[in-house]
């Protein structure tokens, strides 16, 4: 099964939504500063907790591919069974994981 048209258009479609953001939030950005806002509420934190969530949950979702593959390979369970399981299985570990190391953060 040949992925690469579905993936070609999840980046075109994922491009084009945002090159329309950011010229959108540009505009605003630069409406707001003529009519005398200020500036500094621009600024914003770049490490929020949620970049440490959903980085680990897309490394635990690549690792269930990976090892999905490896079982699917291995074992007679199925494509379907063994994708799945591993994804949902390692993006879910993911997730707890990301929980405890922004619990012991804080």
């Amino acid at each position: 099964m040949d992925l690469t048209p579905i993936f070609a258009t999840f980046i075109v479609f994922g491009s084009v939504v945002t090159v329309i953001y950011l010229f959108i939030r540009k505009n605003e950005r630069k409406m707001m500063i003529e009519k005398g806002a200020d500036p500094s509420i621009f600024n914003i934190e770049r490490s929020s907790p949620g970049a440490l969530k959903y980085g680990l949950f897309l490394i635990g979702i690549g690792i269930g591919i990976l090892v999905g593959s490896i079982i699917d390979a291995a074992t007679y369970l199925g494509e379907e069974v063994s994708y799945f399981s591993m994804i949902a299985l390692f993006g879910g570990l993911s997730l707890v994981i990301s929980h405890f190391v922004g619990k012991k953060q804080q």
